[in-house]
């Protein structure tokens, strides 16, 4: 069951089983969402935008044309996407600049990303961070431009750039995922 809150505007038919769309949303016709996904008050998503299942997205942001947005995506409240590094009023594109949110990525809050940029799997971007350029798979990125400082695993525990995370424990990089290394190369116990 689809859930839509009866303020919202919400013209199109293609949204998944469960997805719950909150207050004051426009979604236009040919927009597509995925199942189980929760979009929050405050948003509008264009027509050239697909989101996958399980995905977030916060209050207050709005998703313009070209937008892909894969599986398990979290979007934090204000989150700002450019799709035309140039814009104009009244002067419209063929086709807009995509940006890419991979599988698992989280965007935080107040966060702009620029067009064509494709945030990696697991990705994880700091609050008010710009992103200008791709972020690597399971990458922490922070700050004006966005650099990366350390680490994210699928679960979300930070590692630093030494590949160590807060309580001491070593990982590896498999395929730029961070892994534990097993208990014989750590001290204590596994996390």
């Amino acid at each position: 069951m689809i859930t839509i809150h009866p303020s919202s505007y919400v013209q199109s038919k293609k949204i998944g089983d469960n997805t719950v769309i909150w207050q004051y949303c426009v979604i236009l016709p040919e927009a597509q969402i995925g199942k189980n996904c929760n979009i929050n008050c405050h948003v509008f998503i264009e027509n050239d935008v697909i989101i996958g299942d399980d995905v977030t997205v916060k209050s207050g942001v709005q998703l313009w044309d070209g937008m892909r947005v894969a599986d398990g995506v979290f979007i934090g409240p204000n989150a700002t996407f450019i799709n035309d590094m140039y814009p104009r009023s009244k002067v419209y594109l063929d086709k807009y600049i995509a940006s890419i949110l991979c599988e698992g990525a989280t965007i935080g809050a107040n966060t702009t990303v620029l067009g064509s940029v494709t945030i990696g799997r697991y990705a994880t971007v700091g609050a008010g961070s710009v992103v200008t350029r791709d972020v690597p798979p399971f990458a922490l990125v922070v700050g004006n431009p966005a650099r990366q400082c350390g680490y994210v695993t699928k679960s979300g525990t930070v590692v630093n750039m030494n590949l160590v995370d807060k309580q001491g424990f070593s990982y590896t990089l498999v395929d730029n995922e961070p892994v534990i290394l097993s208990l014989n190369q750590t001290s204590g116990t596994l996390p």
